[in-house]
């Protein structure tokens, strides 16, 4: 706007100019040559003003050269750049029953020792293999009152132990402190419902004011290097306010999704000596009474057994309910339950998954792929699965951070490759460079993809300690990587891991990762991708939850995604 209105006055000068001389030709009948020199005189004059402004406006507008200026995020495709409508209204895709408080009475709490769950039905002598079981759960308070509203989180399953056998099961919550319990009955033998309190409703209603009020519950540190090996160390955070100097930060951003990160200006050296990154302190975000909600001896607690074992009897010599016979394949929708487990088998129930139990069945899949996994350490777990596994794939030495990566595994004679790497920050990580800290982002846009190209996005464990908006932010640019990359190369495999049960707490509780993963499944929906749901996989065995599960989890997860890649 500044130069066009310079441009405006300089058309208007010149113009007087010409008017100014063809006056004087009339008038005075100046010669020609005697113009050219005036003209001249007067272009210079206008020329060299408009050039002494725009140095000035410049000098007075540049921002201070000690502070490094983020540079612009790159262009994206503008029919790829918003998010699914469903994504960008939270309130209703993260809704959750209103959580009442109890008044400061901890024994108004819901208790899982008084808390019950029966039949809906009147108990058979046996039950139809592919049918259902209903059971109605009412939760009580510590002195055996029943509860008038919901918001508890319970888990129920039906588990057959000695077949190894779990599936989860559907809870209603009817907000009026009684639950509906549904479970399929997809296995013939015996069966046994267990359910688990996991939060009560008020332990709940204090996880919700954590993720509405705190901006977040962890911080970070910056490490800062001078010429001569000097450090300084800052806070650092994904908001300057959180940073300890809300006067004095230094600000980046990434120059592919254009998220920023902040922190505090070291004492003296400049912003862009930012060398490493580590995590900082949890903080102390909850009061004793919250605190006493939140507690072990009511966190994640079986509910007392009050339903006696059932029996399935086979369907037509049939032991189980058959996986469908469509093979795996990107976009398929996802069915509630998404599988359940068999003699310490996954059996989906979307497509027919395959069990690659066999070192030569994992390398013929392979063969000729280049994987890229992107995200957290759970599926890091997938990357040293088939590391451990495949004797002849061999990780790499890239002298990077374990923990942090990147890591690379190769087999030379099936021509795979195998890469991992963490997200960028918000990471809790031991200390790493921040050049090796890429962006999800920026590395998809690197990827020419096609149909030797295997993409593993796996995000959710970090983001539970900051606001919902932090979590959707990051979503957005990553799917709109994602649907570029699908756009050039259509054949390009992307699966989405969804986030696993495991944490208990105020920093990573289950209630966080139900909520991150609503978000995920929502801005992935329109796009011709495959989800592995983690979170069911580690939820329908009795097996204690763990955020790293064990090999047999990870084993089921792993073939799962081996089936996207070799569905027959």
């Amino acid at each position: 706007m500044f130069i066009m209105k310079l441009l405006l006055i300089l058309h208007f000068y010149l113009s007087r100019v010409l008017i100014t001389y063809q006056m004087s030709g009339k008038q005075l009948q100046a010669p020609t040559d005697l113009f050219i020199r005036q003209f001249k005189w007067h272009m210079t004059v206008v020329v060299g003003s408009v050039i002494a402004i725009c140095i000035l406006y410049i000098r007075v507008s540049w921002h201070d050269s000690t502070v490094p200026l983020p540079p612009q995020p790159q262009p994206r495709r503008k029919s790829s750049g918003s998010l699914p409508q469903e994504l960008s209204d939270l309130t209703h895709l993260l809704h959750w029953p209103p959580t009442l408080g109890d008044g400061g009475d901890l024994l108004a709490s819901t208790s899982p020792q008084t808390s019950t769950y029966h039949l809906r039905g009147p108990p058979q002598a046996s039950y139809t293999l592919g049918g259902y079981l209903e059971a109605i759960l009412v939760a009580r308070d510590h002195q055996g009152r029943p509860k008038t509203h919901g918001g508890d989180l319970f888990r129920a399953q039906l588990l057959g132990p000695y077949l190894k056998a779990g599936v989860p099961g559907d809870i209603q919550d009817l907000e009026n402190g009684t639950y509906l319990l549904s479970f399929p009955l997809l296995w013939a033998g015996q069966a046994q419902v267990q359910v688990r309190l996991i939060h009560s409703s008020e332990a709940v209603g204090v996880l919700r004011r954590i993720w509405r009020d705190q901006w977040a519950t962890v911080d970070f540190t910056g490490y800062f290097r001078g010429p001569t090996g000097y450090e300084e160390t800052v806070t650092c955070n994904v908001n300057p306010l959180l940073t300890g100097e809300e006067e004095s930060t230094c600000h980046y951003r990434d120059e592919d999704s254009g998220e920023l990160w902040f922190c505090a200006r070291p004492p003296t050296l400049p912003c862009d000596s930012l060398v490493g990154h580590s995590s900082g302190h949890y903080w102390n975000v909850t009061t004793p009474h919250e605190e006493a909600l939140l507690a072990w001896n009511v966190t994640d607690k079986v509910l007392p057994q009050s339903i006696s074992p059932i029996w399935v009897a086979k369907e037509s010599n049939k032991s189980l309910v058959l996986s469908p016979q469509q093979p795996c394949h990107p976009g398929i929708p996802g069915p509630k339950p998404s599988g359940f487990y068999h003699r310490a088998v996954w059996h989906s129930l979307s497509c027919s998954g395959r069990s690659f139990s066999t070192v030569d069945s994992i390398l013929g899949c392979l063969a000729g792929h280049i994987v890229h996994m992107m995200g957290d350490s759970t599926l890091r777990q997938w990357w040293e699965y088939l590391r451990d596994t495949v004797p002849s794939l061999k990780p790499v030495d890239l002298h990077a951070t374990y923990q942090t990566g990147p890591l690379m595994a190769v087999e030379t004679t099936r021509g795979i490759v195998m890469h991992w790497r963490a997200h960028s920050w918000p990471l809790r990580s031991l200390r790493t460079p921040v050049a090796s800290l890429h962006s999800v982002v920026r590395e998809l846009g690197g990827l020419a993809g096609g149909p030797h190209t295997v993409v593993v996005l796996g995000l959710g464990s970090h983001f539970t300690t900051f606001p919902p908006s932090a979590f959707v932010q990051r979503l957005a640019g990553i799917r709109a990587a994602v649907a570029a990359l699908l756009a050039r190369e259509p054949l390009t495999l992307v699966v989405i891991k969804l986030a696993n049960t495991g944490y208990k707490s105020v920093y990573g509780s289950d209630w966080f990762t139900l909520q991150v993963n609503r978000l995920l499944r929502a801005a992935f929906a329109d796009l011709r991708v495959a989800f592995v749901d983690a979170w069911e996989m580690t939820s329908s065995l009795a097996l204690p939850d763990r955020i790293h599960p064990g090999r047999l989890i990870v084993r089921s997860e792993v073939n799962f995604f081996l089936s996207f890649i070799c569905p027959t």
